[in-house]
């Protein structure tokens, strides 16, 4: 079966999401409506990230009942919601589905790439706006010839908050791959060619589900490593990426706290 087989045009699905939570909830004696998850939902994808906007959040309690394993919060004093999603396209997705049959319907996530362009250097912001598919997840949820993209609306919010902090960010193309140890230099080379900015291991399903759910999914990622030497460089204990990553933080918790204005700002990238 080829890629392009993966995805079936049949609407419903033999586990629907709605169906798994209600009936999850319904043992915890909860239903959906009560849960109490907020309508934006602020994601980060690296522990690092997680714990640094916790404490920007003043460290709130955690709500009593966890998704998917992973520890909500409903931080008093703003208006969304956070949580941390496991890496790779699967689980994230798993997650991301669960969100939405809560209620949840806007999400930014915050998280690390891989640098493919030599103008990025650790520590660096990149938004990705299109994702080139080589994980097996989206297609169950995209045709193949369509191109999961970003939402416009959060992608605005978060160029906003960046450009007015002063925290510099470039935007465009990333790859998402589910095998992160097979970035081989001859693919890395191709991608680069196409013009394709970064590597990760998620976006392009996260997107894929926002475009098949009718909901918005916006990211900023931080460049934790440059792939486009001859040999690696990674830069996970780098103080520019430290640095970078308590700005990131703080761009997203305000992109988060004006995603429900009712009139999207413009979008440049796009």
């Amino acid at each position: 079966m080829m890629l392009s087989d993966f995805f079936s045009p049949d609407p419903t699905a033999r586990i629907e999401p709605v169906d798994f939570m209600d009936r999850l909830l319904s043992h915890r004696g909860l239903d959906m409506a009560s849960f109490g998850l907020r309508e934006t939902v602020n994601i980060s994808l690296i522990p690092e990230l997680d714990r640094r906007l916790l404490r920007v959040l003043g460290s709130p309690e955690p709500h009593p009942h966890k998704i998917q394993r992973q520890t909500l919060y409903n931080p008093a004093g703003f208006t969304f919601s956070t949580i941390a999603s496991p890496m790779g396209a699967p689980m994230a997705v798993m997650l991301l589905e669960q969100l939405i049959a809560l209620g949840a319907r806007r999400f930014i996530y915050l998280g690390f790439c891989g640098a493919l362009a030599p103008t990025y250097r650790i520590g660096d912001g990149f938004i990705p706006i299109r994702a080139i598919r080589e994980e097996g997840t989206s297609y169950h949820y995209l045709p193949a010839d369509i191109a999961p993209t970003s939402s416009p609306h959060l992608t605005a919010l978060l160029q906003t908050q960046a450009a007015e902090r002063s925290f510099a960010v470039q935007h465009g193309d990333i790859w998402t791959t589910d095998a992160p140890y097979r970035e081989t230099a001859q693919k890395i080379e191709h991608f680069q060619k196409a013009g394709v900015h970064a590597v990760d291991m998620e976006m392009a399903a996260l997107f894929a589900v926002a475009q098949y759910r009718s909901c918005d999914v916006g990211a900023l990622l931080l460049v934790s490593d440059e792939c486009y030497h001859p040999t690696w460089q990674p830069g996970f204990g780098a103080q520019r990426l430290r640095n970078a990553c308590q700005a990131a933080v703080e761009v997203c918790v305000t992109a988060a706290t004006r995603a429900t204005s009712p009139e999207p700002e413009p979008a440049s990238a796009q």
